[in-house]
């Protein structure tokens, strides 16, 4: 057994058995080794930004890692923005990059690079192999630190001949810690503040975003008058009809501060406190309203469902529920297409348990109210603002849940970014229907520009933001990579089309001319 078929079976043994590949010749070691392990189900990937993202939806959907095969620093750079974006949502993952084997390294062939460096910021754990026989415990160590809570990104650099030098037997599936508790102090001190009757929100993300979870912290928020709200974005949501109504921090900064107005306490459940996206002129970075108190009861790293149920103890709350939303779907709308008819279109017709994989940005005009009379579904979207998600978080989804419908609501520009998606969607026949907002233009752009005070300088700062010279036919480019596609510029052309796409299996694509 060599080192890369030790490491495919230790990963299988520690519940790892997909991997999201952009092999190059310094992996072909693991590519080889793949058969060997029936059990490992690879996934080609064009770009190394798709697999990344791919994993990172995957994971968010699965709740255990995927596993990525990466080629040396120039791959792993390739695959960086999502990483970005899979740590924001403390997606568990594990990279397995290539490196030149290690009498090769000396020599600064072209592609060396100090892989190590490039996966810091975006890993939680980083370890380059020193020879074969320790490359099992190595994957072990990976799969542990990746599952540590609340997950992480491990990153584990193969050199070529820790991948082809004889290796030993595999190593088994590794223990995983338990997430922490919260200390009884901390739940007597939230405890304390919610019997004081000042304005409170409970500020929230991770694991308590999950029906279950919301059901805690609504018996609470219902107990003690409090608001429960998430941050922007999440790793994962689940709403719809049955489950509990929690607001979103809104983007603009104006509509934050809004929100937050004359609130006395934020308790943070898994999540850090309040922040604005991006800092413009003469606007606070902070939402948060001049002597409000910010209070962290659950770290991301603890256990929020044990600490809601002990805070639930310790207040002597009752059973009842707040609100919750209620399935109300829209009629179809009629006459010309904007967003706020698609969103009333997909949610008059949508399946039950649909998977939202929303990279729609400024196109998500009419989602927030059209969704609120929704059936239950799950919604991932771009937790760290680097765009380019929506396309592989939605294979990832479909990866995970062969057996749910992922709608991947994308904005043309982004989708620009990882459009190499589309031919995995064809590949491994995946059950996606992507409604693509054609607005040809960097239109989320177009409104920061005067959000930051900048002038608009004329037409070569008009060009920069400009996507129709050329026009991209999204159909076309959906044909070219083996998925179905339709164009529609109206709500009765898009209603056609979409209950076509939801009642059909495989991928579909539908651009929608805005």
């Amino acid at each position: 057994m060599n080192g890369a078929q030790s490491l495919i079976q230790t990963l299988v043994n520690g519940d790892v058995d997909l991997c999201f590949t952009n092999p190059g010749t310094s992996e072909m070691h693991f590519v080889a080794a793949v058969d060997s392990v029936p059990q490992m189900r690879s996934v080609l990937c064009l770009f190394e930004g798709v697999a990344t993202g791919a994993a990172d939806g995957y994971a968010r959907m699965a709740g255990k890692p995927a596993s990525t095969l990466l080629h040396l620093g120039p791959g792993l750079g390739n695959g960086f923005a999502n990483l970005h974006n899979a740590k924001r949502a403390a997606s568990p993952m594990i990279n397995i990059v290539g490196e030149h084997a290690t009498s090769h390294l000396k020599y600064n062939a072209p592609l060396t690079t100090d892989i190590a460096a490039i996966a810091k910021p975006v890993s939680g754990w980083v370890r380059t192999c020193k020879n074969a026989m320790s490359v099992p415990q190595d994957a072990a160590a990976a799969i542990a630190a990746a599952m540590r809570a609340p997950g992480h990104i491990s990153t584990l650099i193969l050199p070529g001949d820790c991948a082809w030098n004889e290796s030993t037997v595999a190593a088994p599936k590794p223990q995983i810690p338990n997430p922490a508790s919260v200390d009884a102090a901390t739940v007597a001190k939230i405890a304390a503040i919610l019997r004081s009757d000042e304005p409170t929100i409970f500020f929230m993300s991770g694991r308590v975003l999950m029906d279950d979870g919301l059901r805690l912290a609504s018996r609470v928020a219902y107990a003690t008058n409090t608001r429960l709200m998430s941050r922007m974005a999440n790793g994962r949501v689940q709403a719809g009809a049955g489950r509990i109504v929690c607001e979103t921090q809104p983007y603009p900064p104006p509509q934050a501060i809004k929100a937050f107005a004359g609130i006395a306490h934020v308790i943070l459940i898994g999540t850090e406190a309040p922040v604005n996206f991006f800092a413009y002129p003469n606007m606070p970075s902070t939402p948060l309203p001049d002597g409000c108190q910010v209070h962290t009861f659950v770290t991301p790293e603890e256990d929020p469902l044990e600490a809601l149920e002990a805070l639930i103890e310790e207040l002597h709350i009752p059973q009842t529920l707040g609100p919750m939303y209620e399935l109300n779907r829209p009629a179809l709308p009629t006459g010309e297409i904007d967003s706020v008819k698609v969103w009333a279109a997909v949610t008059a017709l949508m399946p039950e348990n649909t998977i939202f994989a929303n990279e729609a940005i400024t196109s998500a005009r009419g989602a927030v109210e059209n969704l609120a009379g929704a059936p239950p579904y799950d919604e991932i979207r771009t937790t760290g603002g680097a765009i380019g998600a929506g396309l592989p978080l939605a294979v990832g989804a479909a990866v995970a849940c062969p057996d749910r419908k992922v709608l991947n609501m994308q904005a043309d520009g982004s989708a620009m970014y990882t459009v190499q998606s589309l031919w995995t969607m064809a590949r491994e026949e995946l059950d996606i229907v992507t409604v693509l907002f054609s607005n040809r233009s960097y239109a989320i752009l177009q409104g920061e520009l005067k959000n930051v005070g900048a002038e608009m300088g004329g037409p070569k700062a008009e060009a920069m933001l400009d996507l129709g010279n050329p026009e991209m036919d999204w159909c076309q480019i959906a044909r070219g990579m083996g998925v179905e596609a339709s164009r529609c510029q109206s709500a009765e052309a898009f209603a056609d089309q979409f209950q076509s796409a939801i009642a059909a299996k495989g991928p579909r694509l539908i651009e929608v001319i805005l």
